[in-house]
């Protein structure tokens, strides 16, 4: 009899219940190259954030999917509700406010520098006119915005920060912006006489998480989680395995 109630009650239990919590979707920049993230037929397989995505799933019992997307649509994804967390941002990136979204602490500081070839003499980046900068394409750069904009410096896109310092290197310009960890990522096998060296330090951001404050998302235990991260060493601990 009571094996019998066991089975009528399951019958009746809800089907939420039943199924197991659906996994965090994590956005990613198809953009983003080592040490962010390494892609491997469009696929993540390694890198900071990846590491990053799947301690903060573990840490809230839930598997990560991560969603590979052009830079540009990521913004309009997190305000149509299609991605849960997004972890390398900053609010001065954001076009609009995502009342719905909820910032965690910072896991990082990214440096954003001005980079030359090894034989090309220090220069800041105020001091450039005419010149063309070798930039990411959808990457927003605070101090040289209004230079893009008025002409007196030029964008040199290209589709990552690698593509960005490979260019560089080759000679196609003299100059371009990138992170300080791309670019110790990129010299890392370099010979001495051949690695870029930053010649301007521009600014340095914040890096967080943003994560989805939904009823379907556990947002309070996320940004937790993250924030106990922080206070374990977590976030070193992966910063250092990159290095």
């Amino acid at each position: 009899m009571r094996a019998l109630i066991i089975v009528v009650s399951l019958l009746f239990y809800p089907a939420w219940a039943q199924a197991a919590d659906p996994p965090l979707r994590f956005s990613i920049s198809d953009s983003s190259t080592m040490p962010m993230i390494d892609l491997q037929n469009g696929q993540p397989v390694d890198g900071i954030l990846h590491d990053l995505h799947r301690r903060i799933a573990e840490r809230v019992g839930r598997k990560a999917e991560e969603l590979v997307m052009s830079r540009a649509r990521i913004q309009p994804l997190l305000a149509e509700g299609a991605v849960d967390v997004s972890c390398y941002m900053n609010p001065a990136w954001l076009a609009v406010n995502h009342a719905s979204y909820r910032w965690s602490v910072p896991f990082m500081n990214q440096r954003s520098i001005l980079v030359a070839r090894p034989e090309t003499s220090p220069a800041k980046l105020s001091s450039l006119r005419g010149r063309r900068i070798g930039t990411v394409l959808g990457f927003y750069y605070p101090e040289a915005e209004a230079s893009f904009r008025d002409g007196t410096l030029i964008r040199d896109d290209a589709r990552t920060e690698q593509q960005v310092l490979e260019k560089l290197a080759a000679g196609r310009n003299r100059y371009a912006i990138s992170t300080q960890v791309a670019l110790d990522w990129f010299n890392r096998d370099r010979p001495a006489q051949r690695k870029l060296q930053a010649v301007d330090r521009l600014w340095e951001s914040a890096i967080h998480c943003i994560v989805r404050d939904e009823p379907d998302v556990p947002a309070r235990e996320l940004l937790a989680a993250i924030q106990q991260m922080q206070h374990d060493g977590e976030f070193n601990a992966i910063l250092a395995k990159y290095r």
